[in-house]
C-alpha cells in the first residue's frame, strides 16, 4: 500500500505549483513542498537502506516520510548550492544534489528527474516523434557554417531555434526567428544551432498531455512576431479549445510513452491545408495561463495523477 503525501519539489514562488497544491488542499492530500535549492543549508535528509529507502526530509518545521509519498513532482526546483566561501564548494555541491537527488529517484514520480532530463533533448523528440509517426520538419543541427547555407539552398527560407530555454544570463529571451541568409558567416562556429524550414501556420497548438488526458489550445497569434514565435508576444494571441484528430491523439500518446513521459506540453504547427506537425516537447513546460485562458480543469487532472486516481 503506498502513501498519502504528494511530494512537490519546486522553486519558492511557482505559481504553477501552486495552482495544483490549492487543488490538493481542496480535496485534503497532505502535500509536502521543498525547493532542492535549500540543501544542504536549510534542509535536512537522513535516509537509511534496509529492505528500501526510508527516512526524513526535513524543510524548517515540515517534515516528510519517504516512506509516505504516493507521488512525486519534479516541477522546477533551485541547484543545490553551497556557499562559495567554503573550501572545495564546488565538491561539496556535487555530492549534495548526488546524495538527495539519489535518494529521491527512489521515489514514485510523475515524471522522473532522470526522464525529465533526458526527454529536454530537441534531437531525441524529434527522432522519436518521427518513429511514432507524427509529421516533423527536416532539421539541420550543426555549428558549420557551411552546412547552414547548403540546407537552405535545399529548404528555402529557414527558421533558428535555441537548443534549450533560450535565456541569456541577463535575462533576454531567445525566440524561434527567422534567418537572413546573409548573416550566416563563421559566428555559427561558436555553438551549436538547430534551424527547420520555415512553415506556413494556419494555427498553432499547446497540448498539455496528463497521463491519458489531453488538453489541446488552439493558439492564434494576431502579429507578426507572434506568427513566429507566439512566446514573443502574449498580449495578442487568442485561445480556445481544440480536438486533434484521433490518429494524431494516437500517436501522441505512443510519443509519451516512447520518452516514458506521463506529463508534457507539446507544441505543434497546423498547417492551412490541415495538416499537423510536431515542433517540441517540454517535460516540464508551463500550463496555468493556458488554464485560465480556457477553463481546461489541468491543475484538476495533474492533481488525479499525483494522489494516484489515475494511472
Amino acid at each position: 500500500m503506498g502513501g498519502r503525501t504528494v511530494a512537490i519539489f519546486t522553486a519558492h514562488f511557482d505559481v504553477t505549483a501552486d495552482a495544483v497544491i490549492v487543488e490538493l488542499n481542496r480535496r485534503a492530500v497532505p502535500v509536502f513542498r521543498c525547493d532542492p535549492a535549500d540543501y544542504p543549508a536549510v534542509v535536512s535528509l537522513a535516509a537509511h537502506f534496509g529492505v528500501g529507502w526510508t527516512g526524513l526530509l526535513r524543510a524548517g518545521e515540515r517534515t516528510l516520510d519517504l516512506a509516505d509519498v504516493a507521488c512525486a513532482w519534479w516541477r522546477r526546483p533551485g541547484r543545490s548550492t553551497v556557499a562559495p566561501d567554503v573550501r572545495e564548494f564546488e565538491w561539496l555541491e556535487r555530492e549534495a544534489s548526488a546524495g538527495l537527488r539519489g535518494v529521491l529517484s527512489t521515489l514514485p514520480w510523475l515524471n522522473h528527474p532522470e526522464t525529465i532530463r533526458a526527454a529536454e533533448h530537441k534531437p531525441c523528440q524529434i527522432a522519436t516523434a518521427a518513429q511514432v509517426g507524427l509529421r516533423v520538419p527536416p532539421t539541420l543541427v550543426t555549428n558549420d557554417p557551411d552546412a547552414a547555407r547548403v540546407f537552405a539552398k535545399a529548404h528555402g527560407a529557414l527558421i533558428y531555434k535555441p537548443l534549450t530555454g533560450g535565456i541569456l544570463s541577463d535575462g533576454t529571451v531567445i525566440y524561434a526567428s527567422p534567418v537572413d541568409m546573409d548573416t550566416i558567416d563563421d559566428g555559427v562556429r561558436a555553438t551549436t544551432h538547430m534551424f527547420q524550414p520555415r512553415i506556413t501556420k494556419a494555427y498553432e497548438l499547446r497540448i498539455t498531455v496528463v497521463g491519458e488526458r489531453l488538453f489541446v489550445a488552439r493558439i492564434d497569434a494576431n502579429s507578426e512576431i507572434g506568427r513566429q514565435d507566439w512566446r514573443a508576444d502574449y498580449q495578442n494571441l487568442t485561445y480556445r479549445s481544440y480536438s486533434v484528430p484521433d490518429h494524431v491523439a494516437d500517436k501522441i500518446h505512443r510519443f509519451m510513452r516512447e520518452m516514458r513521459l506521463r506529463f508534457a506540453a507539446i507544441d505543434m504547427i497546423v498547417t492551412p491545408d490541415g495538416g499537423h506537425v510536431f515542433l517540441e516537447a517540454n517535460p516540464n513546460g508551463q500550463w496555468a495561463w493556458i488554464e485560465d485562458e480556457t477553463g481546461m480543469p489541468i491543475a484538476s487532472a495533474i492533481a488525479d495523477v499525483l494522489e494516484g486516481a489515475t494511472p
